[in-house]
């Protein structure tokens, strides 16, 4: 049987690691990629399911920063607030203590 070629780029950290895992199962590259393949064609869908990675606590935290809100504080020349009384309690707190 003649054997058909398949060019994949990806990440080299990704192909090394998954080489050394697969040579833990008894599997070379070729093998595992044709058995992917034949589950593909078996099941006519991928044999997993795909999912978002995980987001990192970075990016949780500039997410969450987004949806607080935002208040503008007025100061005039002398440095003092002049819309004080229009800001929430916490931040009159925060302004008066720290």
């Amino acid at each position: 049987m003649v054997k058909a070629s398949v060019t994949v780029k990806m990440d080299p950290d990704v192909k090394n690691k998954a080489s050394e895992l697969l040579s833990t199962m008894g599997l070379d590259m070729t093998t595992a990629i044709d058995m992917f393949f034949r589950q593909i064609i078996t099941r006519r869908e991928l044999p997993f399911t795909p999912v978002a990675p995980a987001i990192s606590l970075d990016e949780k935290i500039v997410t969450a920063a987004k949806k607080l809100p935002r208040y503008k504080i007025e100061t005039n020349e002398a440095g003092e607030v002049t819309n004080f009384d229009e800001l929430p309690e916490n931040i009159q707190d925060w302004i008066m203590n720290g």
